[in-house]
């Protein structure tokens, strides 16, 4: 998932936040990414984004901020790039509210 991240935002800094790998683009941390022993957590690092995608992620175990992707099918680039997406989107409306 990390290259294919990368792909999708190829300007991204790769850094480390709350303890996890995680992309940075234009100062705002967008994606994360953390394994576990059954699955790697993607983060978007906003609670707001997971509950846009309803059917895109049914069949995965979500929490509020997490996707628990199982090791083995690991999220489709196009799925990736709408998340980061209204990541980024959520991002810029949020700079214009402040």
């Amino acid at each position: 998932m990390r290259n294919r991240i990368l792909e999708i935002i190829p300007g991204a800094e790769e850094v480390v936040s709350y303890g996890m790998p995680a992309f940075k683009l234009d100062g705002s941390i967008v994606a994360g990414l953390l394994s576990n022993k059954k699955h790697v957590g993607y983060y978007p690092f906003s609670g707001s984004i997971l509950k846009l995608f309803p059917e895109e992620l049914a069949k995965y175990k979500t929490t509020v901020s997490a996707i628990h992707v199982p090791v083995d099918k690991p999220l489709t680039k196009a799925l990736l790039k709408k998340l980061i997406k209204a990541r980024i989107t959520t991002e810029m409306i949020g700079d214009i509210r402040n």
